[in-house]
């Protein structure tokens, strides 16, 4: 039998005085979203019959998934970090804001700051058996002139799919770097070829993926930070064409416009004068265009917690 007593008057009073509305003290802010958050349980228990059984083991989840810092992995997984880039979209059509490099999600394995160079940059340790990829292109700003002098801060995963700093075995900031464009708004920068990666088999994200019959598999990609005075922050990443999770990719981040063809080639020559053993390598152009910034916090990413390396 369905019961409904969220609507009651002495039902709301009790929300009312949980979340702190009934004295001056705390945020206002937390204080109405906490309402909100409440009011929505209360909501959704009610209206989905939820057992008491299932209550606590969604409580007993959650509880798994902080342990295992995988929250913002599933908020990826969920579209949930994509939704926010779509509100963001139609915001800026309503206040007549376009073109550029579209944004795209961050993601949940940035750390915070790489080594700063000046033009061109080598990312790997020299660790990594993989497949030498050199990366470059231009920023052009809002006017369409090369933008010198913006930071071009990239990250992207080795050939295991996994990351620097949250993966122990890698050195500190490997395939991390901050890049400051040159005169004609250019970045170079040396790598290896990333991997794709999926979710821990065994951890609380594929947990709820396995539950909603899907996959938690990315394609390779490289994250961009890309910043300059005057103009707005870009949030994006490059997919690589020709994937096989290019239009299947778990967190939604691919996006028209942010497709990346990389491009190898097997010349022992041309890979001898760019200093590189074995005969092959990949190339990947990819250039960016910002917006102008409208106010200056739109210069600054979000405020967003980000690891630091320690």
């Amino acid at each position: 039998m369905t019961v409904n007593i969220s609507h009651t008057a002495d039902i709301q009073a009790f929300f009312d005085k949980v979340a702190g509305l009934d004295h001056a003290e705390g945020n206002p802010r937390f204080k109405k979203i906490i309402r909100r958050v409440l009011q929505d349980t209360a909501r959704l228990i009610e209206d989905l019959e939820v057992s008491e059984d299932e209550f606590w083991h969604a409580i007993d989840y959650l509880n798994r998934l902080g342990g295992r810092n995988e929250a913002g992995l599933l908020a990826a997984g969920l579209g949930i970090e994509h939704f926010l880039d779509l509100l963001q979209d139609a915001k800026d059509a309503e206040a007549g804001l376009g073109g550029g490099t579209p944004r795209t999600i961050e993601g949940p394995l940035y750390v915070a700051g790489a080594p700063l160079a000046e033009g061109e940059a080598r990312m790997d340790d020299g660790t990594d058996p993989g497949v030498v990829m050199f990366l470059y292109g231009q920023v052009f700003a809002a006017d369409g002139r090369p933008l010198a002098g913006a930071t071009v801060d990239l990250w992207h995963a080795n050939t295991q799919g996994t990351y620097s700093y949250f993966d122990s075995s890698q050195s500190a900031y490997n395939l991390r770097r901050r890049i400051v464009t040159d005169a004609e708004g250019r970045y170079r920068a040396r790598s290896i070829v990333p991997s794709g990666y999926g979710c821990d088999p065994q951890g609380p994200t594929q947990e709820c993926l396995d539950q909603l019959g899907r996959h938690g598999q990315r394609p390779a990609h490289v994250h961009f930070f890309i910043s300059a005075p005057g103009h707005r922050h870009l949030t994006t990443q490059i997919n690589f064409a020709g994937d096989r999770y290019l239009w299947d990719d778990f967190a939604y981040a691919t996006r028209d416009g942010l497709i990346g063809e990389l491009r190898f080639v097997e010349d022992a020559a041309a890979a001898h004068d760019r200093g590189v053993q074995g005969g092959r390598f990949a190339e990947l152009a990819f250039d960016f265009h910002l917006q102008a910034a409208t106010a200056p916090q739109a210069e600054e990413r979000s405020r967003r917690p980000r690891a630091l390396q320690g």
